[in-house]
């Protein structure tokens, strides 16, 4: 019987000392760690945690939504470790699944979690929306105007300067889809 930790940050500025401190501290005997959305299907980190595991053995994580951000995605490695004889502990939460309170705690702190996470892009939506309407600009600041101006001249006159966009996109830092948007709306 091994017990395995997964520890999982969304990006790689943040830190994943806290949760493998607290693996650590729960007595695991392997850490697979990954800096990485959790919003993706493809944690390769997760993907040999599972894979690593037999049965008999352990996961422990954390927080759930350190192993999956969607109810359905919690339910399906559930489903997976559960047919395998693989334990499922969450630290945080204090939720040891192999027992029946466990199940149901899990259930429920799952669906809060989704629930969570859904007003929260429902506002994030709602602010972006307002913010539009106010005619604020959503998205990358763009270019100086000057920078762009001296990319679409060195772009028109490429047959004499010889340059080519790459190298135009390199001097400029403008991007060379700005500048093929531009010279479309030019035509």
């Amino acid at each position: 019987m091994v017990v395995i930790g997964y520890a999982r940050v969304s990006t790689k500025e943040q830190s994943l000392d806290i949760q493998i401190d607290k693996l650590n501290t729960y007595g695991v005997d392997k850490i697979f760690k990954e800096k990485f959305s959790g919003g993706s299907a493809d944690r390769v980190e997760l993907n040999k945690a599972l894979d690593y595991l037999r049965e008999g053995d352990t996961l422990v994580v954390y927080k759930i939504d350190r192993l999956a951000r969607s109810t359905f995605d919690l339910h399906k490695i559930v489903r997976d470790l559960q047919e395998r004889g693989i334990g499922l502990v969450f630290i945080k939460e204090n939720i040891d699944f192999t027992n029946s309170a466990g199940k149901l705690m899990f259930t429920m702190l799952g669906a809060i979690a989704e629930f969570e996470r859904d007003i929260i892009n429902e506002r994030t939506a709602e602010g972006r929306e307002m913010a539009k309407a106010k005619g604020t600009h959503m998205g990358r600041k763009g270019k100086d105007d000057k920078d762009v101006k001296k990319a679409l001249k060195l772009f028109e006159e490429r047959e004499e300067n010889g340059l080519s966009v790459n190298e135009i996109v390199k001097m400029t830092g403008v991007p060379r889809s700005t500048i093929y948007a531009k010279v479309k709306t030019r035509a």
